[in-house]
């Protein structure tokens, strides 16, 4: 039998959203039609259906830059903004939930050098905005890990200390009692991480009377989409690659060591 998620083309993630009410996610009503269709509901029940999505106000603070980001990454920013912890591996760019000001204007221009100057100032604020959610005070702040490779702090930007503003930024982060930066040696060498590349596990508080919340997930995108895996045989490998990373990765106390005597060879 076909799922309505299938038959819509979402994600699972997606659905299981819509139907708890989760704040922040929102239906059109083209979409209210084709569940209807789905689950056969009567035309006077549809439309009914179909005027309260129309007046729906959406939540979530990307709803303000629903035009400067891509739309497939909606998705993530609301699952991210309510999870209760986030696991995070990244090789090739230091995360975006860490980016200090000029990282994330490096990052917005190398991403889509060709926007207007409106839209990239846009996609600016809308990044520092999404990192509200590990200094915010109400829900609690998440539990956020991430393991970076160590060739990301070798790196250097085309902006005079730009680097070194970054490698503080990592340093400030690491003062939070949630927050965890890890640094890979490069000593690693290959490691689980090489096949799994990028990627974060969501973990999300249970709902109201202790009933289960939504299933953790697996994220990992690219440069026209992304990937939400929850089946229990995806989740484990994906927890046995980050168990092998956290192994071989240096720990909270040796990172900050690494960071600043990146930090100190570049003259700060």
């Amino acid at each position: 039998m076909l799922d309505a998620y299938t038959y819509l083309d979402w994600s699972y993630q997606r659905l299981w959203r819509i139907e708890t009410g989760t704040p922040g996610v929102t239906i059109r009503p083209v979409e209210i039609e084709a569940l209807a269709r789905f689950y056969d509901v009567a035309p006077d029940e549809t439309e009914v259906l179909r005027k309260l999505a129309s007046a729906a106000k959406a939540e979530g603070w990307w709803q303000d830059y629903s035009g400067a980001i891509l739309k497939w990454s909606e998705l993530f920013f609301s699952m991210e903004a309510s999870a209760s912890r986030l696991r995070q591996f990244e090789s090739m760019i230091v995360p975006g939930l860490l980016q200090a000001p000029a990282y994330i204007e490096a990052v917005v221009a190398a991403g889509r050098p060709k926007v207007s100057a409106d839209k990239m100032e846009a996609r600016i604020k809308a990044k520092h905005e999404r990192q509200r959610i590990l200094v915010r005070s109400f829900p609690a702040p998440p539990e956020y890990e991430s393991i970076i490779s160590e060739g990301l702090l070798l790196g250097e930007l085309d902006a005079p200390g730009a680097m070194q503003q970054q490698l503080w930024h990592l340093l400030k982060a690491n003062e939070l009692a949630h927050v965890a930066v890890r640094v890979l040696p490069l000593a690693a060498s290959v490691h689980p991480g090489s096949a799994a590349g990028t990627f974060t596990i969501l973990e999300f508080p249970p709902l109201a009377g202790g009933k289960l919340g939504e299933p953790s997930t697996v994220y990992s995108e690219n440069l026209t989409g992304a990937i939400y895996l929850d089946r229990p045989d995806e989740l484990q490998v994906y927890e046995e690659a980050w168990a092998e990373l956290a192994e071989r990765a240096l720990s909270k106390e040796e990172s900050i060591k690494l960071i600043t005597t990146r930090l100190h060879s570049l003259g700060e």
